[in-house]
């Protein structure tokens, strides 16, 4: 009998949501989801499949509407994400038109819907927990705060959007909060009874568990991250990371927190007559001695641990079939199954201010592809006008699985930098808890570290690069790096060593440097280097196969250190070798604070008879192809910051006036440069050219000439294509001679082929397969004296 499609539907427009709607596609007995309202990303999952309904919302005053809307669209189960519609009962509303629900009653929401109920469920049921007391009364309340003699915590007794528990550090101060609550109503109604209790000191622990009231399945075991600041300093937030499964989570740990908590609380609230269906969260602090007690229950879903702890579920549990089984009370009738040696680890990225005033309506982009095993869940995300745009305080996140929770949050960093959108903030140390050493030391003397060189710090970015670095690998070589070097296999790529020679670059990026760190855009320069070294390699007939890299500066930004990394293996990817190895040096006195300097080795193979340039077989009327660059490159940037840095109408912040993009001068300039190795190897290999010159300085008079014999002259028409405006700008603005401006820049053109003119058809196919819209600028000529130039550009006049 074949699996009942499910129509089903989903209210929210959180991440959490956006992670439920996620994993609910994946399942066969799924045939539509409906969100409500949904967000950016739930929209975009599956366009057919899934489909939000932005008019509708978890408000009481939609409830009828949304009733209205299941039956008319043959709903066969709802999954309400947030923790309001529970408790305002929108569970009723559909079951009493028969439709089942994947959530609680608001009898058994109350369980999250008043603090003060939840305390006296867990003293009845002997669960344990923090001593408390709960007040209705301002005058009994300060009595008690005056006769207690340990630090406590005052909690709004009723929902506050995660804001209404303060934690005093004096008596002073509790009583100002108990004001703040009780009397000046900070938190609404929240507030009408307050609940007076321990303060705590351990590890938190987050218990998401799947019950029908009778059976009950644990997700595995989450560790949050409230505050806003690295450190867990700051403000509170809604979580601004989670990982899982927590290492503190032993098996002992979790056995005792089954038997002493998560049963007796799923068998108290049946017993006492509403059963949980759902998820009951579990919020749990885990003393020094390892003890677990209950810091609060919520019935639903948690954000971000649900983005966590979903991509832990095995390929063959059906969460659809799963839902639907508590709704029915038969949840031992599915089967639920983790993958095995799994972690997570999710990083939210928030809106600059928040948790306080933040803006709203800045364009989202994502870059893809993102690694595997990587994804992205929109929190605080609307579309407008098709694009992507903030609309929260916590707006996206990025989460990865891998085989250690290491590498879990080095993949879900790398994720955080395939996002981009004004004022991105987040944590840089998701899991910081996890990998703390709890060994004490004692120190004399002045440490490498107060001379100004963090060995730990660098320690910490080679963990967090390894997972970007590693999917630069090839055949040859792992690209693992942390060692003394890197090693290459020639004979595992393919190569005859006896007829192979090993080519070698070095190169660095220059002044465009500057400007990355002006605009503190720092993954660019990364392509830029290993652009600048595998061009040159490229030009000599050889396939670049390893990479390294050198980063210099005073004081290590592991952020912006990682970006820079985060771009090298980009580049490498781009160019098919390996990122085997590099050196980060720190140097106290060196470098000014937020400037580094940066160089880059790269190492080819060549067989001998594919040897570049074939300066013997070149002659009068070899065609030159002009492959198109992608900007400026890595060229001229002294001259670009002198014209930007002197101009009275421009700083590199200001729109850039030669473009519609909308993007700054800045981030204009900072295009990387362009990669050109996949595109020319099948020519090599097929032997089709004659030469090849990489322009980079000296633009095309002086690099063309490199590859040139002494009696041949390149004769170009600048005609022949269209030179960027960009290029046109500078000159104009800077009234750069023409004469100068050939010996800057590259005009549009990034790489010069020569070929035979037999050839010619044949090398523009094999552009024409790389989709390289190449075109043919001018041939070779023989010189007319011994004093000619190596290149003539024509019709340069006028440009500008």
């Amino acid at each position: 009998m074949s699996t009942p499609q499910l129509n089903i539907l989903v209210i929210g427009n959180g991440g959490r949501e956006h992670a439920i709607v996620w994993r609910l596609a994946q399942s066969p007995s799924v045939s539509k989801i409906y969100v409500a309202p949904g967000n950016g990303g739930t929209g975009s999952i599956d366009p057919i499949k899934i489909v939000n309904v932005p008019h509708l919302s978890g408000s009481p005053k939609d409830f009828d509407q949304l009733q209205k809307f299941a039956v008319e669209n043959k709903i066969n189960l709802v999954v309400p994400g947030p923790e309001q519609p529970l408790v305002d009962g929108i569970s009723t509303i559909f079951t009493k038109v028969g439709i089942p629900v994947f959530g609680p009653s608001a009898k058994a929401a109350l369980m999250e819907g008043s603090k003060a109920h939840s305390k006296i469920f867990m003293d009845k049921h002997n669960i344990p927990t923090a001593r408390f007391q709960n007040f209705t009364s301002v005058e009994e309340a300060k009595k008690h705060i005056e006769t207690i003699d340990y630090k406590i915590v005052l909690k709004a007794d009723g929902i506050a959007a995660g804001k209404g528990v303060l934690i005093p550090e004096t008596k002073e101060e509790a009583l100002k909060g108990l004001n703040e609550i009780m009397v000046d109503k900070n938190f609404g109604d929240a507030g009408n009874e307050i609940v007076i209790e321990e303060f705590l000191e351990g590890d938190e622990l987050s218990i998401l568990t799947i019950t029908d009231g009778y059976s009950f399945f644990n997700l595995p075991a989450a560790q949050d991250h409230k505050r806003i600041g690295d450190g867990d300093k700051g403000l509170n937030t809604g979580g601004m990371g989670a990982y899982a499964p927590a290492p503190i989570a032993t098996p002992a740990v979790l056995k005792k927190i089954d038997e002493q908590i998560i049963k007796p609380t799923i068998d108290g609230m049946r017993k006492d007559g509403y059963p949980m269906n759902g998820v009951l969260f579990t919020g749990i602090m885990l003393g020094p001695n390892k003890e677990p007690k209950v810091l609060e229950y919520n019935v639903r879903f948690g954000d971000p641990e649900t983005q966590t702890v979903l991509p832990l579920l095995s390929n063959d549990t059906d969460l659809a079939q799963v839902f639907l089984a508590c709704a029915e009370h038969r949840l031992d009738s599915t089967t639920i199954q983790l993958k095995k040696d799994t972690f997570s680890t999710t990083v939210v990225m928030a809106a600059g201010g928040y948790p306080e005033s933040y803006k709203k309506g800045d364009e989202i982009t994502v870059k893809t592809p993102l690694p595997s095993d990587t994804f992205i869940f929109h929190a605080g995300t609307s579309e407008k006008e098709g694009k992507i745009v903030t609309a929260g305080g916590r707006v996206i996140a990025s989460t990865a699985t891998a085989s250690s929770l290491r590498e879990a949050v080095d993949k879900a960093y790398i994720g955080v930098d395939h996002v981009s959108f004004n004022g991105k903030y987040n944590r840089k140390d998701i899991a910081h808890r996890a990998f703390r050493d709890a060994a004490t030391t004692t120190k004399s003397g002045v440490t490498y570290a107060e001379a100004g060189v963090s060995v730990d710090n660098g320690n910490l970015l080679v963990d967090q690069i390894k997972a970007k670095v590693k999917s630069t690998a090839r055949p040859g070589a792992d690209s693992d790096i942390g060692g003394f070097g890197g090693l290459f296999d020639l004979k595992k790529a393919g190569y005859n060593t006896d007829e192979t020679l090993l080519v070698a670059a070095t190169d660095g990026v220059g002044t465009k440097l500057r400007v990355a760190q002006i605009m503190n855009i720092h993954d660019t320069v990364g392509i830029d280097l290993v652009a600048m070294n595998v061009n040159d390699l490229v030009v000599q007939g050889a396939e670049p196969l390893i990479f390294l890299d050198y980063f210099a500066t005073g004081k290590l930004d592991i952020e912006v250190a990682a970006k820079f990394v985060s771009g090298v293996a980009d580049g490498c990817i781009q160019a098919g070798c390996a990122l085997v190895g590099g050196e980060t040096s720190e140097m106290p006195g060196m470098y000014d604070v937020g400037h580094y300097d940066t160089n880059g080795t790269a190492v080819g193979a060549v067989t001998k008879d594919k040897i570049l340039p074939k300066i013997e077989n070149m002659k009068a009327g070899n065609v030159l192809i002009g492959i198109k660059s992608d900007g400026l490159h890595s060229n001229g940037f002294s001259l670009v910051r002198h014209i930007i840095e002197k101009s009275e109408d421009y700083d590199y912040k200001s729109i850039a006036p030669w473009t519609n993009s909308g993007k700054t001068i800045g981030e204009e300039i900072l295009v990387p440069t362009k990669i050109y190795v996949k595109q020319f190897l099948k020519s090599i290999n097929e032997g089709l050219l004659l030469g090849l010159a990489h322009i980079t300085g000296g633009g095309l008079v002086e690099n063309i000439p490199r590859a040139l014999p002494k009696n041949l002259q390149a004769k170009i028409d600048i005609k022949t294509w269209e030179v960027p405006t960009i290029f046109k700008w500078f000159g104009k603005q800077g009234n750069v001679p023409y004469e100068d401006i050939l010996k800057t820049f590259n005009l549009g053109i990034g790489m010069v082929l020569i070929v035979e003119a037999k050839n010619v058809d044949a090398v523009l196919k094999n552009l024409k397969h790389e989709g390289e819209d190449a075109v043919i600028i001018g041939n070779l000529v023989e010189k007319t004296d011994s004093s000619d130039h190596g290149c003539v550009v024509d019709n340069i006049e006028g440009l500008y």
